[in-house]
Parts: C-alpha cells; structure tokens; sequence
C-alpha cells in the first residue's frame, strides 16, 4: 500500500483503508468479535484509515473500532465518522448547529476521543449544501477543538462539485467503482486542483465485483442488499452501485475475463479504483480477517494497462452507464 497525504489535512494514510459499514449492520449476521477480528487484521496489514458513520449499527461500529484501538500501541490510524443521518426526518432543517454538535458529541464517546479526525455530512439532503450556516457551524466546532476536520459524503457528482466549494471542506466521500465512473470526469479534476481528498466507497458494488454473487444467492432479511434493491430505505445507489441486479451479472461475467491470472476480481476492481490519481483512499468492507487481508493486497498488484482500462470503459458505456451515468 501506498501513503501520501489526507488533502490539506495533517495525517498520512494508506490508499487502502477499512470501511466499517459492515461491521456495524445492514449486511447480515456479523459478530462484533469478527467484526473486531477483521479490524485488528487490517490494521495489522498495514492500514491507517478508518471509515465508519454514527448510525452504523447505531453507534456499534464506532464502539468496535474504539476497543480495538484501545487495545493496540503504536501510531493510531486516522478515523473518520459521519454524521446527519440519525435525524428523523432526515431533512435539511435538522442540520443545525445543536443537533450537529449532538451528533458530535455522542461520536467522541462512541470512539472514545476528545476530538474527532474527520466528521463527514452523511449524504445531506441537496439544500444542505446551499445553506453556507451548516458550514459555518463545522467551522466553529473545528475551532472548538471537537472536530480537526469535515467533509461531506455525497450521492452525486453534483453535490460533490457544490461541496467543495466551501473553503472548509477537506474530504468527499462518494461511490466509485468500475459500475460508477462518472466522478472521473469534471469532479476529481475539481478536488485534485483544490487539494480535495477523495474516500471512495462501494468499491466492489456491494459485492458484485467480488465474482462470487449469483442469480442464487441468498441475502439475509437484515442485508441491505435485500432490504433495498430498490431505494426502499436509503438510496438505491448504495445497494449493487445502483446497477440493476441481472444487468450487474452481466457486466461481471465481461469484467470476469480482464482479470489478470493469480488475482482475484475484488482484487482487480479494487486496483483499477486506485489507477485514479484522484483518489486518496478506497474503503472495502471486510466480514472477516481473510477478507480485510486480502483487501490490502490488492494494493501490490501491477498498474492496469492502458488496454485494461479502456475495455472498463467499454464495458461500463454499453452496459451500465444507461442505468447509473445521468443519476448519480
């Protein structure tokens, strides 16, 4: 794995680091003590981003990466949190100054920090962005000492490219994947010239691109991947990339046939995120210690080749691209 800078922020990390999503909830039946293990196994590899949001299993997750790092010397890797989703509803008028501090607050505790790394806006509603008063309360939190940074993860490009507008706003956290190549065009071009760091997330699109899901398998009732097929609880862009699920197999069994002998596809498609200089750092989730090992890996694999890349291109702009390029 490679270390360079976090953006303008004071932290060096890996460009592989652990998305802790699925240690929390929303994807099956995962112990704490796996959830841990896999933790504990990334970190050992090497990692030193942590990815995590307040309403992951309702502050689980938060609470499983603080053990673990309780537990273990050295330099402490940099964990960024997300915050905004536990309103209810969840509209732009809850993103006050009050509730936002609330949020904070219950992620230092959660983590057991006196001041959190990075706290993200969680998918904010669009008029959240328009509002310069939510911004301007993240930067009196910064000054405050509880927060050293923000950022805002995002649905769509569009978003990200209002985001950044704001002068405070260090990082974006948005989907990018060989089924969401959008952000490629004017977006990472507009964070890289304004040292914007990139977090991409649902690098194997919800596990499509592991290789290893077919017309058969079987979700449990609490995975999100059957929950919300189709957007029923959060956006749908979050479950499979937004790739309808039988046009998804599809483009597999495409990419299936450009991944190199000796790796894996998740392996491959992990690589091919990192081909983009843009990008800061891919967050993969991990159920277990084998997985979050293997995540790691993927970094050592060779650079794709121009030839690779452009049969990607191909196969996302005939098959996918008409389902997820105009929406996301």
């Amino acid at each position: 794995m490679k270390h360079h800078a976090f953006g303008r922020m004071p932290f060096t990390v890996t460009n592989v680091g652990f998305g802790a999503w699925q240690i929390g909830g929303s994807w099956g039946d995962i112990s704490e003590a796996d959830g841990g293990a896999a933790l504990k196994a990334a970190l050992d590899a090497g990692m030193t981003f942590i990815d995590t949001a307040d309403v992951y299993g309702d502050g689980r997750s938060e609470k499983i990466i603080a053990d673990v790092l309780k537990t273990r010397g050295g330099q402490r890797p940099m964990v960024a949190t997300k915050a905004g989703r536990r309103l209810n509803p969840h509209v732009a008028e809850g993103y006050s100054k009050a509730n936002l501090e609330g949020f904070i607050d219950r992620s230092l505790e959660n983590l057991a920090v006196d001041s959190l790394d990075l706290v993200q806006l969680h998918c904010p509603p669009r008029e959240v962005l328009y509002q310069p008063e939510v911004f301007e309360s993240l930067d009196a939190l910064q000054k405050a000492g509880k927060i050293k940074g923000y950022g805002v993860s995002v649905e769509k490009v569009e978003d990200g490219l209002k985001a950044i507008e704001y002068p405070g706003v260090v990082s974006i956290q948005i989907i990018y994947n060989i089924f969401r190549q959008r952000p490629d065009h004017l977006f990472f071009q507009e964070a890289r010239r304004r040292n914007v760091a990139i977090i991409a997330r649902v690098p194997l699109a919800s596990g499509l691109l592991s290789g290893k899901i077919t017309r058969e398998t079987n979700f449990a009732s609490d995975d999100h991947r059957h929950f919300n097929r189709n957007g029923e609880a959060f956006d749908v862009g979050e479950t499979f990339a937004g790739v309808p699920f039988e046009v998804g197999l599809q483009a597999v069994e495409e990419v299936r046939k450009l991944v190199p002998a000796g790796a894996t596809m998740a392996a491959f498609a992990l690589r091919w995120i990192l081909m983009a200089e843009a990008v800061t750092v891919v967050i993969p989730g991990a159920r277990n210690g084998e997985q979050a090992r293997a995540n790691a890996d993927a970094a050592d694999l060779a650079p794709l080749s121009a030839d690779v890349m452009a049969a990607t291109r191909e196969i996302y702009e005939r098959l996918i691209a008409p389902h997820v390029h105009q929406r996301w």
